[in-house]
């Protein structure tokens, strides 16, 4: 009697372990394994514990972001013939120079839902890509566009998902946005509305105040210099770290 055998089983069994370790062994973009396989993007800060130092409510009846951002555009486009005419371009002439007419639309709408939403700006990429200027791609290009030039910040977010495992899992979730004003494009508004020029002796008090807080610091041990300028648990951890460094420095 011989034994015969069909390789599909054992095909099978080998794809569906393969698909397994690979799912098992799923790293994110950093590099390091991730619990659930999920995709959370490096530089990405947990929803809900840094808003609130990142948000800022504008201004109001304050148009100088939107003025400053289309004299950005009209000066994108004289540098773009200086470049074409051969002539060289500063650094900072290189950031303003790609910006477009979507990247501008799409500052406004930032502007907007931060007026709206006093400063707390953080669609989907999903709610501009409803409007009918932007795509997926042209969203995240205008994005680096408006970030290079300085008038954003972009912040990615990540989530837990309670999802009743063992181990903490998380997601991402949607990036936060803060229009800003740039220093470097104020000069691109009319005098009026540039903002004043500082006193001289607010100068020079925020000077010697500056010195005076320099000295401070600079008498104070390891410990308390990282619980003075930390905060939050990596606060907790340079102290850790900082009294064993002062100990170390009497035992000397």
């Amino acid at each position: 009697m011989s034994l015969a055998y069909s390789p599909a089983p054992i095909g099978a069994i080998g794809a569906d372990y393969g698909r397994q370790f690979t799912a098992r062994r799923r790293a994110t973009r950093s590099g390091s394994l991730h619990h659930t396989g999920a995709q959370v993007r490096r530089d990405s800060l947990e929803a809900g514990t840094f808003e609130d130092g990142f948000f800022v409510v504008p201004a109001r009846r304050d148009r100088r972001m939107l003025m400053v951002a289309r004299a950005a555009l009209d000066e994108a486009r004289r540098l773009r013939r200086k470049a074409r005419a051969g002539e060289h371009l500063t650094i900072r002439e290189r950031s303003i120079a790609p910006l477009t007419p979507a990247a501008i639309r799409m500052y406004e709408e930032i502007c907007q839902l931060a007026r709206v939403c006093a400063g707390k700006v953080y669609p989907s990429y999903e709610r501009f890509v409803e409007k009918p200027a932007f795509g997926r791609r042209s969203v995240a290009r205008v994005l680096r566009l408006l970030e290079n030039a300085g008038l954003l910040i972009r912040q990615r977010r990540f989530e837990r998902v309670d999802e009743g495992g063992a181990k903490p899992q998380y997601r991402q979730t949607s990036n936060a946005y803060r229009p800003l004003l740039a220093e470097k494009l104020l000069s691109l508004l009319p005098r009026w509305g540039r903002p004043a020029p500082s006193p001289p002796e607010f100068v020079q008090r925020e000077a010697d105040r500056q010195q005076e807080q320099t000295a401070m610091l600079s008498q104070l041990a390891c410990r308390e210099l990282a619980r003075v300028t930390l905060t939050g648990p990596l606060a907790d951890a340079f102290a850790r770290l900082g009294a064993s460094i002062d100990q170390r420095e009497r035992e000397c």
